[in-house]
């Protein structure tokens, strides 16, 4: 593969963009070489500005649930841009997308529209904190939560970890209310809530983890979570900004049969375009201006063409939710691929990752990954390496140990054979 204009344009980048990329782990900074620059996509193919074509399992981070270029959602979005691009007034596409919302997750009760899955989030905490009068979160070492100051917080090694902030630039003091506790770890919850009884607002989750890699629920830690914050009058937070119209048309909820109190979505929901949301009880959602005291606004909020995309593409899989079968069973013959090579793979329907944690390069399967802290022991080098030998195939993962791999309906059989050909191949010579 020749990557010549892709390398002259991320040193011009560089001159002008931190890094020479919008968002950090575009960079490869943890798998070395350059990133290639995309010129166009189609279905689950990615072009870029060389000639060169990768079979894209990264699908946008998690949107492409459709694959590229979906001709409905193209002309979706065709035909609002030949109206106007944005008004800043009430649309009726706004309120087809939050009928949609709330018919697929029924829980929600009362949806805003915003712009990205950092800005849900963040409203969706302030909500919370509004809603019970109180100040303190508690958040997972592993889960992402977007970069706003108070959820970029992370645990240590023990169970627990001061609220130091895990970002340059973020004052102590905005952190210091947000408490982290360990993914699938309840006694660490426990402590938490004890030690700060009646003034926790929320307990917020990815109910299915993915930015640690995917790391499911165990058994019962979702049901002990809403348990626990019932128990304690906290509010229970989904953070659904990759999980949400994945995992089923009715998100982590459906799928697991745990509900929350709040939602967040984002990616699919916009259709891939920028777009968030966030929503839940009628009566929380109720504290949201020009309801109730909780301010959040936005001038591209309920964006038109975004809002086509969202309704074009929750209507896709409303009336195919057979997709949902589809992709699932190709996430799960890479699983079988992974496991064969001799990897560590977690799996929720079509999202997983595989770790090179320790006993694989004996072609045992190495430890389980159950939190952020068994996701730290894995061999980061060797995933490079696996990463490397992947592209130069013309596949193109993840370029970190710490994502997930999305499979999408445009991803045929044969292209699913094909990848775990090469995951085969993979195996045998990183050993």
């Amino acid at each position: 593969m020749t990557n010549q204009r892709s390398e002259q344009l991320f040193e011009r980048a560089q001159q002008l963009i931190p890094g020479g990329v919008n968002s950090p782990v575009r960079a490869f900074g943890a798998v070395g070489g350059h990133p290639f620059f995309v010129e166009r996509a189609q279905g689950p193919w990615l072009f870029d500005v060389d000639g060169n074509r990768y079979l894209d399992y990264v699908c946008s981070w998690g949107p492409g649930i459709l694959g590229h270029a979906h001709p409905k959602v193209v002309e979706a979005v065709q035909k609002v841009c030949e109206r106007g691009l944005t008004f800043g007034a009430p649309t009726a596409g706004e309120v087809e997308l939050a009928e949609l919302i709330c018919t697929c997750v029924p829980k929600v009760e009362l949806v805003r529209l915003v712009s990205s899955g950092t800005e849900a989030v963040m409203s969706a905490v302030r909500v919370a904190r509004g809603y019970t009068g109180r100040d303190k979160i508690i958040k997972f070492a592993g889960n992402y939560h977007g970069h706003s100051d108070g959820l970029l917080v992370k645990a240590g090694s023990g169970l627990m970890t001061q609220s130091v902030p895990d970002s340059a630039g973020v004052p102590a003091g905005y952190a210091a209310d947000t408490l982290t506790a360990v993914y699938n770890d309840e006694e660490s919850v426990r402590r938490l809530m004890e030690e700060n009884s009646g003034q926790v607002a929320a307990v917020v989750v990815e109910p299915v983890a993915a930015n640690m890699g995917v790391v499911p629920p165990q058994p019962g830690f979702l049901e002990f979570l809403r348990r626990i914050t019932r128990e304690q009058g906290a509010l229970f937070i989904f953070d659904e900004v990759i999980t949400g119209f994945r995992l089923a048309l009715g998100g982590a909820s459906e799928y697991t049969g745990v509900s929350a109190d709040l939602y967040t979505f984002g990616k699919i929901v916009g259709g891939g375009m920028p777009l968030a949301a966030y929503g839940g009880r009628r009566d929380i959602m109720s504290c949201v201006a020009p309801l109730g005291a909780v301010y959040q606004a936005g001038t591209l909020s309920g964006n038109p063409v975004a809002v086509a995309a969202g309704i074009t593409t929750l209507k896709i899989l409303m009336d195919d939710i057979g997709i949902y079968e589809r992709i699932d069973r190709k996430a799960a013959k890479l699983e079988e691929a992974f496991r064969k090579a001799g990897l560590c793979v977690n799996r929720a329907g079509s999202l997983l990752s595989a770790f090179f944690t320790s006993g694989w390069k004996e072609n045992e399967r190495g430890g389980k990954v159950r939190n952020y802290g068994d996701a730290c022991q894995c061999d980061k080098e060797a995933f490079a390496a696996y990463f490397n030998r992947m592209l130069a195939r013309g596949i193109y993962v993840a370029p970190s140990q710490f994502e997930a791999m999305f499979v999408s309906d445009a991803h045929l059989d044969e292209q699913i054979e094909m990848t775990c050909e090469a995951i085969a191949e993979c195996g045998n010579i990183l050993k």
